[in-house]
C-alpha cells in the first residue's frame, strides 16, 4: 500500500506529464491502491483517481470500483468527497453505470452525504439526461425498495428544476416510456408522484397529451373491470386515480369514461363502500369526485339510463316533509336529517348532465314523480334557509340551487361550494380557456343585468349541533349559482 508521500510522488509524475501522461500507467495504479490504505490515503486517493480519469481507459473499471470503495467507506468524510468527486466519471459509456452507483447512494440518512448524491445526479443529468435516466430507472424498476423510493421522490422533486435545453422532447419521450413500465405495479403514493412528474412535462400539456395522460389514469383505475364496494383497495384504487384525473379534465378532454363508471358501477353501491383510511367520508368523497367531473361530460351512451340513477340516488337524500298532526306540529319524533353535502354533490351532478337532456325533468318524468321532487326540493331549500339564517349568515344575495329547477333548471352556471369563485365583472371580456383548465368557458354576459336572480355566496364555517330541529349532520355550503343568458 503506498504511503503518503509515494501517493504525492506519483501525482506529481502525472501531472508533470502533461499531454503524455497517458504513458504513466503505473503512477496511475499507484494512487489507485492508495483505497487500500489509511484514512489520509484514502483522502488523497479520492481527489486523485477523478482528476486523471480519462487519460486511462483501459482502466476505467478500476478506477470506477476504487472510487465505489471510497464511497461506501466508514469515514464520513472520505465518503463526501468520493461522492463529490463522481461526476467526473459520468464520460461515454461509463454515465449509465455512474447514474447507476449515484441512485443507489440515494439511501444514505447522513444530510450532508445525501445532498452531496443529489447534486452530483443534477450535475451529469445536464450531461446526458438520456443516460441519467437510464441509471434512475434502473434501480427503480430493479433496486431496493428504499432506493426505489427516494429515486422516483429525485424525479417528482428535481425534474421540474432542469433547463428547458436539458428536458428535450427526446427526453420527455423517455420519461413517458419507462414510468408506463414502472405505472404496471406501482403503490398509490407511487402512482400520485408517477401523475406529478408526467403532468409536469412540457409535451404533454397539449390537448392530446393530456388526454393521454387520463387513459393512463384511466388503465391504472382498471375502468374495464367490476367494481368491487367491499374491496378496500379496488376502493382506494378508483379515489388515488380519480383524483389525479380530474385536475386533467377540461372542455376537451372529457371525464366521459369516469362519469360513467361512476353512475353505473359507484352509485348503486355508495352505501357498502368499505376504505382503508380511518375517519374519510368515502360516500361524501366519491360524491364530490363525480360533481367535480360532470361538468366535463362529453357525449354519454347511456345518458337517460345514468340520469336516472343519479336522480333516484338523490332521492334518497332528500326526505319528504314530514306529515302534521291534527294539532300543527309534527307527527313524528323529530325532523328528518338532511344532508346537505351529499345532495349538493348530486343536484350538481344532476344539474351538469341534465343539460344534455334537458326535457328528462318534463318529459322523461311522470307528472308524479316530478310533483314529488318538487315537494322534496321545497322542502330541502326551506330546511336550507333555517339553516343560513340561524347562522346569522343569511345576508343579501343568498339564493341556492334548489330554486334553480323551479325557474329555469338548465339557464344557470353553478360553481360547487368547495371551489374559488370566480367574479366577471358585467361587459368584461373572459379569457379563452386554457386546454389544462379546470373548469369550461362561460358565454359573457349580453344585455342588462339581471336583478331579479342572486348571486348565492354559501354559508361557511362551523355550526351548532343545537340550531332548530333540524339534524344537519355535517358541514355544508350548498353550489353557488349564477344566472345565465
Amino acid at each position: 500500500m503506498p504511503t503518503v508521500e509515494e501517493l504525492y510522488r506519483n501525482y506529481g509524475i502525472l501531472a508533470d506529464a502533461t499531454e503524455q501522461v497517458g504513458q504513466h500507467k503505473d503512477a496511475y495504479q499507484v494512487i489507485l491502491d492508495g483505497v487500500k490504505g489509511g484514512t489520509k490515503e484514502k483522502r488523497l486517493a479520492a481527489q486523485f483517481i477523478p482528476k486523471f480519469f480519462k487519460h486511462f481507459p483501459e482502466l476505467a473499471d478500476s478506477a470506477i470500483n476504487a472510487q465505489l470503495d471510497l464511497c461506501e467507506d466508514e469515514d464520513v468524510s472520505i465518503r463526501r468527497q468520493a461522492i463529490k468527486e463522481l461526476p467526473q466519471f459520468a464520460t461515454g459509456e461509463n454515465l449509465p453505470r455512474v447514474a447507476d452507483i449515484l441512485t443507489q447512494l440515494l439511501q444514505t440518512d447522513d444530510s450532508a452525504e445525501f445532498n452531496l448524491v443529489n447534486n452530483a445526479l443534477l450535475s451529469i443529468f445536464k450531461m446526458d439526461a438520456k443516460g441519467t435516466l437510464g441509471g434512475l430507472f434502473s434501480q427503480i424498476l430493479q433496486g431496493e425498495d428504499i432506493v426505489r423510493e427516494r429515486a422516483i421522490k429525485f424525479l417528482s422533486t428535481k425534474l421540474k428544476t432542469l433547463p428547458d435545453e436539458v428536458l428535450t422532447k427526446e427526453v420527455e419521450e423517455l420519461i413517458l416510456t419507462e414510468s408506463k413500465k414502472v405505472l404496471e405495479d406501482v403503490t398509490g403514493e407511487e402512482f400520485v408522484l408517477f401523475m406529478k412528474i408526467l403532468s409536469g412535462l412540457k409535451s404533454l400539456q397539449t390537448v392530446s397529451g393530456r388526454q393521454q395522460l387520463v387513459e393512463l389514469v384511466a388503465e391504472q383505475a382498471d375502468l374495464e373491470q367490476t367494481f368491487n364496494p367491499s374491496d378496500p383497495d379496488c376502493v382506494d384504487r378508483l379515489l388515488q386515480c380519480t383524483r389525479q384525473a380530474v385536475p386533467l379534465f377540461s372542455k376537451n378532454v372529457h371525464s366521459t369514461r369516469f362519469v360513467t363508471y361512476f353512475c353505473e358501477q359507484v352509485l348503486p353501491n355508495l352505501g357498502t363502500l368499505t376504505t382503508p383510511v380511518e375517519g374519510l367520508d368515502i360516500q361524501l368523497e366519491v360524491l364530490k369526485l363525480l360533481a367535480e367531473m360532470s361538468s366535463f361530460c362529453g357525449d354519454m351512451e347511456k345518458l337517460e339510463t345514468n340520469l336516472r340513477k343519479l336522480f333516484d340516488k338523490l332521492l334518497e337524500y332528500m326526505p319528504l316533509p314530514p306529515e302534521e298532526a291534527e294539532n300543527g306540529e309534527n307527527a313524528g319524533n323529530e325532523e328528518p336529517k338532511l344532508q346537505f353535502s351529499y345532495v349538493e354533490c348530486l343536484l350538481y351532478s344532476f344539474h351538469q348532465l341534465g343539460r344534455k337532456l334537458p326535457d328528462f325533468l318534463t318529459a322523461k318524468l311522470n307528472a308524479e314523480k316530478l310533483k314529488d321532487f318538487k315537494i322534496r326540493l321545497q322542502y330541502f331549500a326551506r330546511g336550507l334557509q333555517v339553516y343560513i339564517r340561524q347562522l346569522r349568515l343569511a345576508l343579501q344575495g343568498k339564493t341556492d340551487l334548489c330554486w334553480e329547477f323551479f325557474i329555469f333548471p338548465y339557464l344557470t352556471t353553478v360553481t360547487l361550494s368547495w371551489k374559488p369563485v370566480q367574479k366577471v365583472e358585467i361587459g368584461q371580456k373572459r379569457a379563452s380557456e386554457d386546454t389544462t383548465s379546470g373548469s369550461p368557458p362561460k358565454k359573457s354576459s349580453a344585455g342588462p343585468k339581471r336583478d331579479a336572480r342572486q348571486i348565492y355566496n354559501p354559508p361557511s364555517g362551523k355550526y351548532s349541533s343545537n340550531l332548530g330541529n333540524f339534524n344537519y349532520g355535517e358541514r355544508f355550503r350548498l353550489g353557488t349559482s349564477n344566472m345565465g343568458d
